[in-house]
């Protein structure tokens, strides 16, 4: 099981995770997805990795529900119908919750499709990098189902707009790399999309800890936000804290000052 989800660190402070069954399109089966949430889990406890990528094997990013092959959810023996279908998604659901609440950033690196449940992985991640083949889909709404899942309807319109998410989920089409980018769904373009992901990677990976994971927390806090005026007050707490606990503001005045880049010591 644990061989269809592989951890590399190519680059120092940096860990890449690839889904690996590219057979099946890296679809959400649980013996991906379960090992998935357990290597995220290790990862975000280890504190010297300070940015994380996520990427697929093969031809595709993921691709949602595995209908043919899903495996079966954990401690789900005795379960009727009901109880099985909501164990499982709560099971899925904690993939999504798990991306979300890790204190490093993650950068999506969308090689390819990234349907259903694979769009919603995508989407909880903080940056998405999209290779030329990557394309996204809400499949749910092709299916008979809605296209809501997984934090879907949360998550794509602070992401693209209501416009272009409700466009996105009532039709069930794919949008190409390319609109993907127009409307901002994805950051940037890349043909080598994971090494674009890992440059990303070391660029943050070098910058101050806290100081980047208060960033994401202060981002999450703020789509969630109910008024500006509810919000500011986090951000400044965050500035506050580590201008006064920390040297990095004066070492990164120093090293503008002598043209060379800051090394934040206070945080690691």
């Amino acid at each position: 099981m644990s061989g269809f989800v592989l951890v590399e660190r190519p680059a120092s402070g940096v860990a890449v995770v690839t889904l690996n069954r590219p057979e099946r399109m890296n679809a959400m089966a649980f013996d991906v997805m379960v090992p998935l949430r357990e290597r995220l889990q290790e990862i975000g406890n280890d504190n010297d990795v300070r940015a994380i990528v996520l990427t697929g094997a093969g031809t595709g990013f993921c691709a949602g529900a595995d209908q043919s092959s899903a495996g079966r959810p954990p401690h789900a023996d005795g379960l009727t119908r009901p109880g099985y279908a909501l164990r499982s998604l709560e099971m899925l659901e904690d993939v999504i919750g798990t991306v979300r609440r890790l204190h490093q950033p993650v950068i999506a690196a969308v090689n390819g499709a990234a349907i259903g449940g694979g769009l919603c992985l995508a989407l909880a991640c903080d940056i998405r990098i999209a290779g030329p083949q990557a394309y996204f889909r809400a499949a749910g709404i092709n299916n008979g189902l809605t296209a809501s899942e997984l934090g879907l309807s949360y998550l794509l319109p602070r992401a693209v707009g209501s416009s272009h998410a409700a466009d996105i989920m009532l039709t069930g089409r794919d949008v190409d790399a390319e609109e993907a980018a127009r409307i901002g769904l994805v950051s940037r373009l890349a043909p080598a999309v994971v090494d674009e992901a890992i440059a990303i990677g070391e660029r943050i990976a070098a910058l101050s800890q806290p100081g980047i994971e208060l960033t994401k927390r202060s981002l999450h806090a703020g789509i969630a936000a109910g008024s500006l005026e509810s919000h500011m007050p986090v951000e400044g707490i965050g500035q506050l804290y580590l201008r006064l606990l920390t040297d990095n503001f004066e070492e990164a005045t120093r090293a503008r000052k002598e043209r060379r880049p800051a090394v934040f010591t206070d945080d690691r």
